[in-house]
């Protein structure tokens, strides 16, 4: 089954992990158009699938021959784009979700409930090869989660064209989505606190948020993650930003310690000692998205519930907000 898609803004993910994974999957995949607020790149872009790059979206969207849209990066026109797919009744990939204001999410989440179009968010760590395998070496190995440390540096090039706060939110809201699917539980109550930027208060520069998970297998359980997002890194340090990079997750275990490193490198130990895994050769995190994606058309077949987590997750950075304003920790 191929499905015809337009896509409507090129991110910052577009070279990296878009693009190859639609050149990879075009037995699946057909692109017919690609919008973005340049026309120049979106012209560029569009040449490379043999699509067209139309002026606007609206009329492209709802074209009778097409079946999905990836919506892959915030521009000028906000919800447009999205307010048009479920209009018309397209499926939609969303890349942005986890960036908008309260406001804006609850929007999605009204949209989607009310047209019920197939919905996909990207959460791109849930399909990182080196996470699927820390999944089964906690079946088998490892044992029980019972801490988890995860910190995300950001760049001045990945924070260049939003608020820090709205990046910084990004990064956590996905991370938890993160430490929830390796956990398997539900949040039960977490504390926030945040460092503001000297030259704008009302903005921040760091946020850490230290959140308790109930385990689902045995609810006296408890898990602890302590997850993290700064900007602090200036563009006038630019060795910095490679210099001895934190560890993207630390998971201590009943029988052993994991270190992940994105999106394919695993070193673990246990009693036996040391054992670190490559996983180069593992699909990359681009197509198995996608591929997911494709398996929600087909046959409705997804294993999670996307809007259901992305729910979870926009609840979470409320509650942040919250636990700051309030200096207090918020129960769930």
């Amino acid at each position: 089954m191929v499905l015809h898609i337009g896509v409507v803004g090129l991110g910052c993910d577009w070279e990296s992990r878009h693009r190859p994974a639609l050149h990879s999957l075009q037995d699946r995949f057909k692109v017919e158009f690609i919008c973005d607020e340049v026309a120049l790149r979106a012209k560029s872009a569009a040449s490379q699938f043999n699509a067209l790059s139309p002026h606007g979206f609206r009329r492209a969207i709802s074209a009778d021959h097409i079946d999905a849209v990836f919506l892959l990066d915030q521009q000028w026109s906000g919800l447009l784009p999205l307010q048009s797919a479920c209009s018309a009744g397209k499926a939609v990939y969303l890349n942005t979700a986890l960036e908008l204001d309260s406001q804006a999410q609850s929007e999605v989440v009204r949209l989607v409930e009310s047209t019920k179009v197939p919905f996909m968010v990207e959460f791109p760590r849930r399909f990182a090869p080196a996470t699927i395998r820390l999944k089964e070496l906690i079946a088998t190995q490892l044992g029980r989660p019972k801490l988890i440390f995860c910190h995300h540096r950001i760049t001045p090039a990945q924070g260049a064209n939003s608020p820090r706060w709205l990046i910084i939110q990004r990064y956590l809201a996905e991370i938890f989505d993160w430490c929830r699917y390796i956990v398997d539980g539900k949040p039960e109550s977490l504390m926030s606190v945040s460092y503001p930027r000297a030259e704008d208060p009302s903005d921040m520069e760091y946020q850490m948020l230290s959140v308790d998970f109930q385990s689902k297998e045995d609810p006296s359980q408890r898990v602890v993650a302590q997850i993290s997002a700064g900007t602090y890194l200036r563009n006038d340090w630019p060795e910095a930003v490679s210099f001895r990079p934190p560890a993207a997750m630390q998971v201590c275990c009943e029988n052993g310690i994991a270190f992940i490193d994105l999106p394919n490198t695993l070193i673990w130990f246990n009693g036996a000692g040391r054992h670190m895994e490559s996983l180069e050769g593992e699909r990359p995190v681009g197509e198995r998205l996608f591929s997911a994606f494709h398996r929600l058309l087909e046959n409705g077949n997804n294993h999670f519930d996307c809007l259901t987590e992305f729910r979870e997750s926009t609840r979470v950075i409320q509650a942040a907000r919250q636990s700051i304003a309030e200096n207090r920790r918020v129960n769930f």
